[in-house]
């Protein structure tokens, strides 16, 4: 039960990507490997005992969705009834990197609509979720599978990025409208990387242009934003095709949408004249570059992902933290309504040390607590973070808050609605954007 409206989103999530690599012989479950199915009631005491009372979560896709029209709910009816009882709001994640077997990869153009079907069947389980991100990190899912050869499909062309793009966005925004049909104040806190290329050489600056007119490419299509005359032409010579662009206009439902930032050490990039990029470490930081996003879709933003490895000296992560801190503060005093932070993940991850493209079992120092469940040093500064800023944002700066509802008002007794299938060339009605 939520007992009063949250000035500001402090949240966590628990990590549960589920890739797959060595053509799909080897499935990357952070939930196994992180230790969650095991101690998943631990880390729900754990969540409360930093001061959290938001949490990125959802039921593992592969096992949960087993085939068309099918679903196995037995570990998400222990987990999210139990996460009610407790008062922690959910942020529903439900497609993390990876699909069930029998859909393969994100080549397949059936996956739009079964995860709709999906999307709408758990909004009708669990009706008191509000809060969704239905396919995070879509851009990063189709650069890792489908153009940098690392996941999934793992392939390595323009033409399989954009198809593996096209699925992801229109899943997205398939499921979206489901959900909105259960529930009609669904908002969806999209989690999406923030990238920047930084040109090397005056001979790189074509490139860098380039990509950095590529990072908007999934966002552009989920808010149908028209893309800029470079990426229409990219988009067009790799396979869409202008009704299913035109799909993305007329399917505008941004103002449901909190644009959530994701921000990493790795976010930003040196681009050389032949286009190879390599990783630059900060420069801009967080707030330049999600001033940027700001800027082209004015929407209300969440710092939704970052961490840093604890590393040698222990305080590592936690002058992250606070640097992070700042960038928030600095954003919302620029005039921004970001209405949420979050450190990502909960515990400590496998194996992303190498982004998850060896199975080799390497622990990283990136969560709140360590696989142990024991508290890390940055644990303990996040809790008293929250703590000494929770009664502050609401009168400080730029305030904006996030419309939930409070447990007590839904209404147990919701009429059943008809399962159906949806028609994918229906536009939505909302206003098209002009921009």
């Amino acid at each position: 039960m939520v007992p009063n409206q949250p000035g500001f989103i402090f949240a966590t999530g628990i990590e549960n990507s589920i890739p797959t690599i060595d053509g799909g012989a080897v499935r990357m479950d952070e939930m196994e490997k992180c230790g969650h199915y095991r101690h998943w009631r631990r880390d729900f005491d754990l969540v409360q005992e930093i001061g959290i009372r938001f949490l990125r979560y959802g039921p593992p896709l592969h096992t949960t969705l087993v085939g068309p029209g099918r679903y196995d709910w037995s570990f998400a009816d222990e987990t999210f009834p139990e996460l009610r009882r407790r008062g922690l709001v959910a942020i529903v994640d439900l497609c993390h990197f990876g699909l069930p077997d029998f859909l393969g990869d994100f080549q397949n153009p059936d996956f739009p609509a079964l995860f709709a079907d999906y999307a709408r069947a758990f909004a009708l389980r669990y009706p008191w979720i509000q809060l969704y991100t239905p396919v995070n990190e879509m851009s990063i899912c189709a650069l890792f599978s489908a153009l940098y050869g690392w996941w999934n499909e793992q392939q390595r062309s323009d033409r399989a990025f954009v198809t593996a793009l096209k699925h992801l966005v229109k899943a997205n925004l398939l499921a979206m409208r489901a959900i909105l049909e259960v529930r009609p104040d669904a908002l969806f806190i999209q989690s999406e990387s923030t990238e920047y290329f930084h040109a090397m050489t005056p001979k790189a600056i074509g490139p860098a242009e380039t990509m950095n007119a590529r990072r908007f490419l999934s966002l552009d299509l989920n808010y149908g934003r028209r893309v800029d005359s470079t990426m229409y032409e990219y988009l067009m010579d790799n396979g869409m095709l202008r009704e299913e662009y035109h799909f993305f206009l007329n399917n505008n439902l941004k103002h449901h949408c909190i644009m959530g930032n994701d921000y990493y050490q790795t976010n930003e990039h040196l681009v050389d004249a032949n286009g190879i990029t390599r990783a630059s470490g900060e420069i801009f930081g967080y707030a330049v570059i999600t001033q940027q996003y700001y800027n082209r879709y004015r929407l209300p933003v969440m710092h939704t992902e970052t961490n840093l490895c604890q590393g040698p000296c222990g305080d590592e992560s936690v002058k992250w933290l606070r640097k992070e801190w700042a960038n928030v503060l600095r954003v919302r005093n620029n005039g921004v309504p970001l209405v949420g932070f979050t450190w990502y993940s909960l515990t400590d991850q496998v194996d992303w040390d190498t982004a998850l493209r060896e199975n080799n079992g390497h622990v990283n120092a990136l969560g709140l607590v360590d696989l142990d469940r024991n508290m890390r040093p940055v644990g303990h500064a996040y809790r008293d973070l929250i703590r000494d800023w929770t009664e502050v944002l609401p009168t400080q700066s730029v305030c904006l808050q996030v419309p939930l509802a409070l447990d007590e008002d839904y209404a147990e007794c919701t009429p059943p609605i008809p399962p159906r299938r949806f028609d994918a060339g229906v536009a939505t009605g909302a206003p098209r954007n002009t921009e």
